[in-house]
């Protein structure tokens, strides 16, 4: 068992609520989704350039077809996690990937599994 003050825990922690966030299949999806956000939502649809905010809550809702409290429920989870990046533009929130923690994700994961 690791020792406290090692960050060993705290990796595990972050790993945890990855893990936990990742768990439902939709948030996967979403997150999938913003992986390519021009590919996977139409132009000029949000407040915002895609590439530097990411994608307005409204998009993810119509495309999911969820209700927008779930929508956001949803996104929070993720934000929770540190796999998105949330950012308000106007009266919208955009949110894009943490692409440097997915891929911090992916290197714990694959060398402890």
């Amino acid at each position: 068992m690791a020792a406290a003050g090692d960050g060993v825990t705290e990796v595990d922690d972050q790993v945890n609520d990855a893990l936990k966030a990742l768990a439902n299949p939709v948030r996967r999806q979403m997150l999938g989704w913003l992986r390519d956000p021009r590919a996977n939502f139409p132009a000029g649809q949000g407040a915002a350039d895609p590439d530097e905010y990411g994608v307005c809550v409204s998009q993810l809702q119509e495309k999911a077809g969820l209700a927008q409290s779930t929508v956001s429920s949803y996104m929070a989870s993720l934000e929770r996690a540190d796999l998105v990046i949330g950012a308000r533009v106007g009266k919208w929130t955009h949110y894009r990937r943490n692409e440097e923690r997915i891929a911090r994700l992916i290197e714990v994961l694959d060398r402890t599994l």
